[in-house]
């Protein structure tokens, strides 16, 4: 069961990393300190099809391509990261992977406190901000009851 909690919260930290914008993910990196490391993969930027379906539930459909770039890293201990973040920015790569590193080992707290949970409040604040917006041009209809049958 552990393990399925572990995937599940690796998940959410590489999806995080992957869409924050990466001079706000490379700006939180530089206050953790860089840990000894190889790249296994170099930065390197590519191309994925992005899908949609119509209504979230209709057959699904290419959407078109989006740039990302990926890295991986080994820490000096063995613990292998990977990075995947929208865009071609090779440095918010290197430090998405090097977070995904760090956040399996002891320095997890650390990374959390320092990278995570700012992004995090960051991207609340902006689905927040945008429900609000959305809000505010929301009509209601209703309908009244003529009587007739």
């Amino acid at each position: 069961m552990a393990e399925r909690s572990d995937t599940s919260a690796r998940r959410d930290w590489m999806g995080l990393l992957a869409t924050a914008p990466g001079d706000r993910l490379t700006g939180l990196w530089s206050a953790v300190p860089e840990p000894a490391h190889d790249l296994l993969r170099a930065p390197e930027q590519g191309t994925v099809m992005v899908r949609g379906r119509t209504g979230a539930t209709g057959a699904p459909f290419n959407l078109g391509e989006m740039a990302v770039t990926r890295c991986a890293v080994r820490l000096a201990d063995g613990t292998v990261g990977h990075g995947y973040v929208q865009g071609r920015d090779k440095g918010a790569a290197r430090a998405a992977a090097l977070v995904d590193a760090l956040m399996q080992t002891g320095q997890s707290v650390v990374v959390q406190e320092a990278v995570l949970t700012p992004l995090r409040a960051e991207r609340e604040a902006a689905r927040a901000d945008r429900a609000a917006k959305s809000a505010a041009t929301r009509v209601e209809f209703f309908t009244l009851v003529r009587g007739e049958d």
